[in-house]
């Protein structure tokens, strides 16, 4: 059988040709494997680069490969955070004949890591809590969206850092099924999954010496259910007001925009004695804030990263002279965005040189530098200004971080 490439773009196919497809991927050589931190998996992985990007190749037989390639493709049409399906491979033969495995191909995810490359260095476990908030969040956007994952854990996710906080992101949707809603056994199914798998990876971290002595692998099992069904009460409750009192569902409304989720659907109805009405949100989507300043700066930033962003931009536009919320003679906020875009962000992140910002995208970059400047401020008890932190920085923060990029001795 003939090497056959299904792919989602029309360049890929050219790109991937060039790899040898003719060996196990156990066998590829170092030339074309990009050394990157890989997560357990019951699947021989490589990194490779095609062209200018670096993807993820994982042998695997046809049909759960295939399958998998329309999964992700299908989470990526919902806008949920994985890894992008690229291709699917088949017809593979070493050069005596013999069949290979297929396999699939994903973009790799730029400034992420798994989970056991972060334990590297021993996690606090206030940061251990941070990764279980955003496992939390991406079972919850999973379930909205009907999709049951059917092995949630720690190997089968990716972090990537969203100013102090972290974004998390499914690499493996082998076990996964899409319906159109998923039934409260069905979720439960995934959550006690979920909690099992944790527990399990956490107690083979501190078996390894790698686990925090304050964290109990146990415990931190259970946390991943009790965020999930805070989250999911918060976003699917009902709530029953009294009649003129629809503010109060403004007031529900903005509680679930700070979660970083928008009502795209809701249902409201009126008690048939006119006494109380009854508030359901029905189509619930995540990435308020992300849309919000996609939509005001063209920017594609993580959640966390759009929040604090526009927190700065609404605090820069603030002292504008055009800036007149309500005033038709006043500059729209679009305008002013763009200006802060051009003027501010831009020229701050391109302040940090290029072989120093790691893995950190801009958005991050950014956020790093508010972060120094609030430290700053905080020290001299006034504000020191943009400038001023990015100054410091340069000089007192990045060294550091050159240091760490230094090649060590063999």
């Amino acid at each position: 059988m003939a090497l056959q490439i299904s792919a989602t773009n029309p360049e890929h196919p050219a790109l991937l040709l060039e790899l040898p497809w003719h060996l196990p991927l156990e066998q590829w050589p170092e030339e074309y494997l990009v050394p990157l931190p890989r997560g357990i998996s019951r699947h021989v992985v490589r990194y490779a680069r095609a062209g200018d990007e670096v993807i993820a190749v994982k042998e695997l037989a046809e049909r759960p490969a295939l399958r998998e390639y329309q999964l992700l493709r299908d989470l990526d049409r919902l806008a949920i955070p994985a890894v992008d399906a690229l291709a699917v491979i088949t017809g593979r033969a070493d050069a005596a004949g013999e069949t290979l495995e297929p396999v699939l191909v994903t973009r790799h995810l730029g400034g992420s890591q798994p989970y056991r490359s972060m334990f590297e260095t021993t996690l606090r476990p206030a940061t251990m809590h941070r990764l279980m908030d955003a496992l939390a969040v991406l079972l919850v956007r999973l379930h909205l969206a009907g999709f049951a994952w059917g092995d949630c854990s720690l190997s089968n996710t990716l972090f990537r850092r969203d100013a102090g906080a972290y974004a998390a992101y499914l690499v493996d949707a082998e076990t996964g099924e899409l319906h159109q809603r998923l039934s409260p056994g069905q979720r439960d199914y995934d959550l006690d999954l979920a909690r099992v798998n944790i527990s399990g990876e956490l107690l083979d971290l501190e078996a390894s010496g790698a686990l925090h002595p304050s964290v109990d692998p146990v415990d931190f099992g259970m946390e991943i259910c009790a965020r999930y069904r805070s989250l999911w009460e918060e976003l699917t409750r009902t709530s029953v007001y009294p009649a003129g009192k629809y503010h109060y569902i403004e007031r529900r409304i903005r509680r679930l925009n700070d979660l970083g989720f928008d009502v795209a659907e809701m249902q409201i109805e009126h008690a048939s004695n006119g006494d109380s009405v009854t508030f359901v949100p029905k189509v619930v989507d995540a990435g308020h804030h992300q849309r919000q300043l996609l939509r005001l700066t063209g920017l594609d930033a993580e959640e966390n990263q759009a929040r604090r962003l526009l927190n700065d931009l609404e605090s820069w536009m603030a002292t504008q002279d055009d800036y007149a919320p309500g005033d038709p003679l006043g500059a729209r906020p679009e305008v002013l965005a763009h200006r802060w875009v051009r003027e501010v962000f831009r020229p701050t992140v391109r302040a940090v040189p290029v072989e120093l910002r790691g893995a950190m995208d801009p958005a991050e970059i950014y956020h790093e530098l508010l972060e120094h400047r609030w430290y700053l401020s905080e020290r001299a008890q006034h504000d020191i200004g943009l400038d001023t932190a990015v100054e410091d920085y340069l000089v007192n923060i990045l060294p550091r971080a050159r240091e760490t990029l230094q090649p060590t001795a063999d």
